[in-house]
């Protein structure tokens, strides 16, 4: 087994270097297939992401892995690898398994738990499959990458706590309605991070949503994009009662909401509760407005902290996960150490039982005036022996598999038995 893994990532490489090495959806199952029937290359996989480029590869001859890889990239982007050297990393055998099951996990991510990396890497693995780039050790050890990020999804909270403001803004309001389903959104103001949080409440079932901006026609482009209603800003307050959250997000000097106003706004909805997510600096939303009963109030400092919080929960749930990783790593290199050993036990046993047929016939003739019943026990004797022969060897070969001097022996009991490779 010679597993080899080489890539960049937002750690190793900057954004230009990672467009760079990038390799597309449209052209990735050609890259894959392309990878795996070069010489010497027994299997391959590509994972290519907007923070990621690894090339995953079994290999038949370890001297020969880095050199494929590198010239596979270096025809692949028609370029001279060496301006790229500094960026990327390599790892082989026991390495490329820990690096995958981390990376499938979510431990090797820009954000610790981030739930995207999982579809791609599952993703990375089917086209690798359907182009039978796969069909080994590595497609032994993705699968297994794959059940452990699972398992360290089921066993830990890694990922159930928000990490980015837009989806903290989310996890404020399932505290303060319980449920989404069917609370109306209003957005002031139609910037980057007001869209990420409308998209986040939207998918955890917040049903309409009305977009107001002091440009109608932005407007009118956000609310399209959310099946939403564009209002222009002027009508904002004669429709925003309707609201159980607001999203704000202007460049006004002065609030935009001032208590007085929200205190009306409460009342026309008879105390109903109402959610204010204020993302603008300077703040849009008055901060007494958090002194009336049913109003929540929070900004972007609010959030932020809300979010420092998770990381610092993440983290803490990652050292479980490393430990699950750590026993799961040393489960695989015994199973690959096992699939190793059975070509040998098999070429052994072929070795042993040709020796023994081949005894026999140039025995045959002395054996001709015993009995069938005679020739049967002589047979059956010297299968034993054989057997018994076999049993220590292969014994010791299970037994070994996945210990550092495991590779050594195998070659010791090849030369011993004169079984070549």
């Amino acid at each position: 087994m010679n597993l080899v893994l080489v890539g960049i990532n937002h750690r190793t490489a900057p954004v230009e270097v990672r467009e760079k090495m990038n390799i597309d959806d449209a052209r990735l199952a050609g890259a894959v297939a392309n990878l795996a029937h070069r010489d010497g290359i027994l299997e391959g996989m590509i994972i290519s992401t907007c923070n990621r480029v690894e090339l995953a590869a079994s290999l038949r001859d370890a001297a020969s892995a880095e050199p494929a890889l590198r010239q596979f990239l270096a025809d692949f982007h028609r370029c001279d690898l060496t301006p790229y050297d500094p960026y990327f990393y390599w790892y082989r055998q026991e390495e490329v398994v820990r690096h995958l099951f981390r990376v499938a996990s979510s431990l090797d991510s820009m954000i610790v738990g981030e739930p995207q990396i999982l579809g791609q890497v599952k993703k990375a693995y089917a086209v690798a499959r359907e182009v039978g780039a796969l069909n080994g050790p590595l497609n032994d050890v993705l699968s297994q990458a794959l059940a452990v990020a699972r398992k360290v999804r089921r066993e830990t909270a890694i990922g159930t706590a928000a990490v980015s403001v837009s989806y903290a803004a989310v996890e404020l309001a399932k505290k303060i309605f319980g449920n989404l389903s069917g609370k109306t959104i209003f957005v002031i103001g139609a910037g980057k991070m007001s869209e990420l949080a409308a998209k986040h409440l939207l998918r955890s079932g917040a049903s309409a949503i009305f977009v107001a901006n002091r440009t109608y026609g932005r407007a009118v482009e956000l609310a399209q994009a959310f099946h939403g209603t564009a209002l222009r800003y002027e009508e904002l307050f004669t429709q925003i009662e309707k609201a159980d959250i607001v999203i704000s997000s202007t460049g006004a000097p002065h609030f935009v909401i001032e208590k007085a106003q929200a205190e009306k706004l409460l009342a026309a909805r008879k105390n109903r509760p109402m959610f204010f997510v204020d993302i603008a600096v300077p703040r849009d939303i008055d901060p007494a407005v958090n002194e009336l009963n049913n109003a929540f109030v929070y900004d972007i400092d609010d959030l932020e902290q809300v979010v420092d919080a998770n990381k610092k929960q993440r983290e803490r749930e990652a050292v479980w996960a490393e430990e699950i990783i750590q026993e799961e790593v040393q489960k695989m290199m015994r199973r690959l150490a096992s699939r190793e050993v059975v070509p040998t036990i098999v070429a052994l046993e072929d070795r042993l039982n040709r020796i023994r047929e081949a005894e026999a016939e140039r025995h045959r003739g002395k054996l001709s005036s015993l009995t069938a019943e005679q020739r049967e026990a002589v047979d059956a004797l010297v299968r034993g022996i054989v057997n018994k022969i076999l049993h220590g060897p292969i014994t010791e070969l299970k037994s070994g598999a996945g210990q550092p001097e495991h590779g050594h022996l195998v070659q010791l009991v090849r030369r011993m038995f004169g079984v070549g490779d």
